[in-house]
């Protein structure tokens, strides 16, 4: 348990560094990344107006009644009332245009990053599930295939997003590539990346959607247009068979205990209801974002689901020593 939680730890470390939402790596990011900035100061600047006019108040006397011997009437000083008066009504004008400013900041934002500059070289289907994300792509050539839990897209294009989710509310976002976007059940939502160089962006969602909210994670990879190519072109085909009497008999013990809920292309795999897993073992996390993608992991998750991520539809399943063995050395060759 200790090591699955340190290399939970390891996965967020190294995919999602301190700040990581204040940095803006593609066009839908990066004016709202700017505005943010913009109310920030905006922000630290009216905090700092209303704690000197505070200051300034509180040393400032109030209104002076001076009595003078001036038959029965006394001499009213009103000039600190009046001063308060005028600061009021400038810091109100003051707050009116700052205000007024920022709406039209807000709206031209919202209308920057509505649509993409060009059409979508790609449109990728994400439908979110408690508490993981399919995405589902279609080839040029008219095929279909999904994957889990990691979106890939070509730099420099803008790729389309339609979301959807089969059960609650979700928020898909990719803070460094774009804002914001509900996933809802019976809804298509639609946002657009883009991303400017190659890498690797995390994102996560963020509306409460239940007991593993928090480990909701995804990952965008952003590749040049030829490994996308490529990725695509490999992404589409079957599962390889297996290669030796003991991938062969890790077949037999996916397809008698996980082939109900996972799908593997090329297999009697056909379930619904859990991550297609074709091409696991080319990603580099599991469980949504949880676990970095290795053997031991891979094994511990099969084992120990419920400990890893309490409340997931993923059940414990337990194999004895020979058997994990074989089924690690068939997982191993979903590439």
């Amino acid at each position: 348990m200790r090591a699955s939680c340190e290399a939970a730890r390891a996965v967020r470390r190294s995919s999602m560094p301190l700040a990581y939402f204040l940095h803006s790596a593609g066009p839908a990011a990066a004016p709202v990344r700017l505005l943010g900035w913009a109310l920030a100061a905006l922000c630290v600047g009216v905090c700092i107006a209303i704690a000197v006019l505070l200051v300034l108040a509180m040393r400032r006397p109030g209104s002076r009644v001076a009595r003078a011997r001036t038959g029965e009437h006394a001499v009213v000083d009103n000039t600190g009332d009046r001063d308060a008066h005028r600061i009021v009504a400038i810091g109100t004008a003051i707050s009116t245009v700052l205000l007024l400013g920022a709406l039209v900041a807000m709206l031209r934002v919202l209308a920057a990053v509505a649509d993409p500059p060009r059409a979508a070289a790609l449109s990728v289907r994400v439908t979110a599930y408690d508490w993981w994300w399919k995405v589902t792509y279609t080839t040029p050539s008219g095929a279909r295939f999904a994957t889990a839990n990691e979106i890939h897209l070509p730099t420099g294009e803008p790729v389309q997003i339609d979301l959807d989710s089969a059960d609650v509310i979700h928020a898909f976002w990719v803070p460094a590539l774009a804002g914001k976007t509900q996933a809802i059940p019976g809804q298509v939502n639609h946002q657009w990346l883009e991303a400017d160089h190659p890498g690797v962006w995390r994102g996560q969602c963020t509306q409460f959607c239940g007991a593993q909210h928090a480990h909701m994670a995804l990952e965008v990879v952003a590749q040049t247009p030829g490994d996308f190519a490529h990725w695509l072109d490999v992404q589409s085909r079957p599962a390889a068979p297996p290669a030796n009497a003991a991938a062969h008999h890790g077949e037999q013990i996916f397809a008698a205990q996980c082939a109900a809920c996972h799908t593997v292309r090329g297999t009697r795999a056909d379930g619904a209801q859990a991550p297609d897993l074709t091409h696991l073992a080319s990603r580099r996390l599991i469980a949504a974002g949880t676990l970095a993608n290795t053997s031991a992991n891979r094994l511990d998750w099969v084992a120990h689901a419920q400990r890893i991520k309490p409340g997931s539809l993923m059940p414990d399943v337990v194999l004895t020593p020979a058997d994990a063995h074989d089924l690690s050395a068939w997982l191993d060759t979903l590439q």
